[in-house]
């Protein structure tokens, strides 16, 4: 059974599911941010265990393939060292990985961030699309909401 498995999370189906399984929890942090739902279930650990265990599947089946993980910190060398490693399937499914868990984590903030400011959850989706989609341009789009919100700007927060 878990050889079945195994032949079955190739890295084309492993990005399949990665990226229909935080669907639900980008769902939940758009339409139903103040729930316990969304407290608990997705702007806690559990997405992130989730996500960890593709990660480390994806490690364990690229050490079998006999994978140089050493090559990859060759892309602090220069842009064409990555263009090198993105070519290899493996290394851009971490990526990958490490992609989305980055902004379902700063979704999960930013929800938690804005019940102390009581922003209004419908003003709140349009940073949450963008951060799902875009990443580091939906927390700008937040942090100016968030100082209309809280009259002030301050960068330790």
């Amino acid at each position: 059974m878990i050889e079945q498995i195994y032949n079955y999370f190739t890295i084309d189906m492993l990005y399949y599911w990665v990226n229909l399984g935080v669907l639900p929890f980008w769902l939940i942090l758009i339409f139903f941010p103040r729930s316990n739902l969304c407290k608990y279930f997705v702007a806690s650990i559990f997405p992130f265990l989730i996500l960890s265990g593709a990660y480390v599947f994806l490690l364990y089946k690229s050490y079998l393939n006999s994978y140089d993980f050493i090559a990859n910190f060759s892309l602090y060398m220069g842009i064409d060292d990555i263009t090198d490693l993105f070519s290899n399937k493996n290394f851009l499914m971490m990526f990958w990985i490490h992609f989305i868990s980055i902004n379902l984590f700063t979704g999960g903030w930013v929800v938690k961030d804005s019940q102390k400011f009581m922003i209004n959850k419908f003003l709140l989706s349009i940073p949450l699309i963008i951060i799902y989609l875009i990443g580091p341009l939906g927390l700008l789009v937040y942090w100016l909401i968030r100082i209309f919100y809280a009259k002030n700007i301050g960068l330790y927060d």
